[in-house]
This record gives structure tokens, C-alpha cells and sequence, in this order.
């Protein structure tokens, strides 16, 4: 009986698809004008938002990788990203290109990684659980500017959003740990610079490629991985458009409701939440334009990055085709993510409002931040990411040393 039903629940995924995928079509070739209208949005937030915030970024993560750069980070970082995050050191590269650009470049680089052979599968997979994040550009430009015209609520979003994955990174590093890793660097302390040098010229070598060659290689490589972005956010916005011609967005929505009552969102923020469950932008762009409270409308905003939507999902599913990196975690991950930065946020406009009052008020109380808190949070947010980076590796550094020293 068991196994009758296991064969109806795998033959009833692919029907369900089917009649998706065709319901779609026919609603396009109903509908015409709004799904072109959809698709004129998708199109125009993949290059007015994507491009422009991930196009540098691919490039110098595909330059990097070329040059080693990535091998010398993953011996020198060991000290740090091994305790903490149970990865190697090559994965302080994913976590930064993550923190600084967004999803899915994290996916794309973890799964380089992973068939270069520097990460196993189940070190592979809790990188891209805390990895993945919406990008600085889009909290702090396109979601604090531009949407909610306040740029001091931009470090509030980003400080709930990444404290929530950092979280995420610790608690995930117990994941799979009775499974195989990777070999750990160990090296003495003098030697470990040394190590890290040799590690990236010995990459060089190992890809061969001239300069030009390479370059040309990580524009052409970078826009086709646009491409495909583009597809995603252009499909999803159309499905978004379908699902409320039809009608299904307002029960998606009620169920949704259930899901955000616990952090006080009310029926008004719940119809964003539906239209984010597919796509992150436009399900951000609805909630900042609900007739909430501010702060209600920041824990929406907050769930719907954590989560990021199926267009991210399908988006990391296609960088990982080619490996044997698994989703599970990753939902599950993204889904933690999206609850742990609501309650974040909720904390932060509550009972810690008082604390972030007297530590920064410049970023609380003026309605416009200050032009250094804006170079912190656009200009300076990868430098100063990398430099903590580099100051814990010295700590790692120094506490090996010693350790070294005693025995």
C-alpha cells in the first residue's frame, strides 16, 4: 500500500507541472497586455537594479577564481571560517562576494568550488545557506530609497537581514558534521603566508590562461549567468501577474497571513507577502507601498529578502545543476532566514530601539543618514567586511601561534 502511494506522489509532480505550464500559456495568449506590461517590468528591474548591482561582481569573482586569489584566501582564512562556519578557508571568498553583491552569485561560486574539488558536498551546502543574501545596493538604494524614501531605515534592514544569516552560518555548521571534509590547512604560523602564496601561483599555473583570455572568458561567462537571471525575474513576474488575474494570490495570501501573525502583520501586508513568495522585488515593492505601519511594513520587507522567492530558488538551482549540491538545506535555510530577520527587525523598532538610539542616532532619529553613514553602508560595506575578515584570521593567527608556542 505504501509503495502504491509513493508511485502516485511521484507521477502526481510532473502532471501538476504540466497543467501549470499550460495554464500559464493560456493565460498569456488570453491576457496579452498585462502579461506584456509584467514582463516590461521584469525586464526593467533586471537592468535597472540586477545588472548594474551584479555585472562587477561577476566579473572580479570569475577574475579572482582565475587567479588564484581564491585559493590564497581559502589558506590564509582557514583559522577563521573552519571554527566558526565548519567550511574551508576558500569559502571567507564566497561569504564576501555573498555579503557584498547578493544571491545568487554565491550559489554560482559555491558550486565552482565544489567541482574544483575545495569544498565536499555537505561543506558546499552549508555555504550557500548563509551565503545567500539580497545585495547592499538593493536594501539600501532600491528598497530604502527608492521604495520607502527614507535612507536611515536602509542600515536597519541590512543589519536584521545579515545578522540573520551570520546566525544561520553558525547554526548550520552543525549540519552533516558526521559527514566527510575536506583536508584542514595546517600550517605554522610563519609558514601560512608562505602557504597561501604558493596555493594561488600554483592555481595560476593550473589554469594557464593569458590575461586578456581571461578576462574575456569572465565578461562572457558573467552576462550569460545574467541571462539567465533575467529569464527568471521576467518569468516570475509574469506568473505574479497570472496568479492575480486568476484570483490565486488573495487564498495564498490568508494562508500567508497565519505565517506573518506572529510578528503582527495584518491583512494588508499579507498580499505581498503572496506576490514575494514568488519574487523578491515585487513582493518588496508592494509591502513598502502598503497602508501599514512603518514598522510592519519593515518586518515584511525583512521576510520576504529572507526568504527571497522561488525566482532566487530557481535561479540557485540552475548554478547548481552541474553539481551534487542538494536544495533541502537551502529552503530550509531560507525559510529560518526570513523569520530570523523579522524578529531582528521587530527587535531592533521595539525593545532595542532605545539601545540603537544612544549607540547611533544618527542612523534612528534623522530622517536623512549623514554622508559618512552612507559611504559606510554603499562605498565601504565590502572593505570593511573583508577587513574584519583579515582582523579574525590575525586573531586565528595569533591564538594558533601561541597554542604552537606552548607545545
Amino acid at each position: 500500500m505504501r509503495h502504491q502511494v509513493l508511485i502516485i506522489t511521484r507521477g502526481l509532480g510532473p502532471i501538476l507541472t504540466v497543467v501549470a505550464v499550460m495554464v500559464l500559456a493560456l493565460a498569456i495568449i488570453l491576457f496579452p497586455q498585462p502579461v506584456f506590461q509584467a514582463a516590461l517590468r521584469g525586464l526593467k528591474a533586471w537592468w535597472e537594479i540586477v545588472v548594474p548591482a551584479l555585472l562587477p561582481f561577476f566579473i572580479i569573482s570569475q577574475l579572482f577564481m582565475g587567479l588564484g586569489i581564491v585559493h590564497f584566501l581559502g589558506v590564509l582564512l582557514e583559522p577563521v571560517m573552519r571554527p566558526l562556519f565548519n567550511v574551508p578557508g576558500s569559502g571567507a571568498f564566497v561569504m564576501a562576494m555573498g555579503y557584498t553583491s547578493g544571491s545568487p552569485i554565491s550559489a554560482m561560486l559555491t558550486a565552482q568550488l565544489r567541482q574544483q574539488g575545495l569544498v565536499t558536498r555537505v561543506e558546499g551546502e552549508r555555504l550557500i545557506c548563509f551565503t545567500n543574501n539580497a545585495s547592499p545596493l538593493f536594501m539600501l538604494g532600491a528598497v530604502a530609497v527608492g521604495m520607502l524614501h527614507n535612507p536611515a531605515l536602509g542600515p536597519v534592514l541590512a543589519g536584521a537581514h545579515y545578522g540573520a544569516n551570520f546566525c544561520l552560518g553558525i547554526l548550520f555548521r552543525f549540519y552533516g558534521r558526521r559527514q566527510p571534509v575536506s583536508p584542514p590547512v595546517s600550517y605554522t604560523l610563519l609558514a601560512l603566508p608562505r602557504r597561501a602564496w604558493q596555493a594561488m601561483l600554483q592555481a595560476q599555473q593550473r589554469d594557464g590562461r593569458p590575461l586578456g583570455q581571461l578576462l574575456g572568458d569572465a565578461v562572457n561567462r558573467s552576462f550569460l549567468t545574467l541571462i539567465t537571471i533575467g529569464g527568471f525575474i521576467i518569468l516570475f513576474s509574469v506568473i505574479i501577474q497570472v496568479a492575480t488575474i486568476l484570483g490565486l494570490l488573495e487564498p495564498l495570501a490568508r494562508i500567508l497571513l497565519y505565517a506573518g501573525s506572529p510578528f503582527g502583520l495584518s491583512r494588508d501586508t499579507s498580499l505581498p507577502l503572496a506576490a514575494g513568495l514568488f519574487e523578491m522585488t515585487m513582493g518588496t515593492k508592494f509591502a513598502s507601498e502598503a497602508a501599514v505601519p512603518i514598522t510592519e511594513r519593515l518586518v515584511a520587507i525583512s521576510l520576504i529578502m529572507g526568504w527571497a522567492g522561488l525566482s532566487i530558488l530557481g535561479q540557485v538551482a540552475a548554478m547548481v545543476s552541474h553539481t551534487d549540491l542538494r536544495l533541502g538545506p537551502f529552503i530550509v535555510a531560507r525559510l529560518l532566514h526570513g523569520f530570523l530577520a523579522a524578529a531582528l527587525v521587530r527587535l531592533c523598532q521595539g525593545p532595542a530601539r532605545p539601545v540603537l538610539l544612544l549607540l547611533a542616532p544618527e542612523i534612528t532619529l534623522v530622517p536623512r543618514a549623514p554622508w559618512f553613514t552612507l559611504w559606510l553602508y554603499y562605498t565601504g560595506f565590502a572593505l570593511t567586511l573583508v577587513t574584519v575578515l583579515f582582523l579574525l584570521a590575525g586573531l586565528g593567527l595569533g591564538a594558533r601561534y601561541f597554542l604552537y608556542r606552548r607545545s
